[in-house]
């Protein structure tokens, strides 16, 4: 074994532990120590997009916040419209 491998003993569930034997035995890898590092790899994958996502919320958040106080977006479309169709009723007459 290399001297930069830990060697480490895991719990599974009996239905990870077959589907982690039936991979191996079909040779998607080979072995089951692959098979967990594999895991590994798309876990740490995952808490940094997962990580990266909760900045971007803080973000935009943030930036919100800075943006002004709220306002009613009903209140703010139907205004809208009606600038439009008062827009729109000029250019006809």
């Amino acid at each position: 074994m290399p001297s930069n491998v830990e060697k480490i003993s895991i719990a599974l569930t009996p239905e990870m532990a077959a589907e982690m034997r039936d991979v191996v035995a079909r040779g998607e890898y080979a072995s089951a120590s692959e098979v967990i590092r594999d895991a590994l790899r798309a876990w740490r994958s995952a808490r940094a997009e997962r990580a990266a996502a909760l900045d971007e919320i803080g973000r935009l958040w943030d930036e919100g916040v800075d943006s002004g106080p709220a306002v009613d977006g009903e209140a703010e479309f139907a205004a809208i419209r009606n600038r439009l169709f008062a827009g729109a009723a000029k250019a006809s007459d």
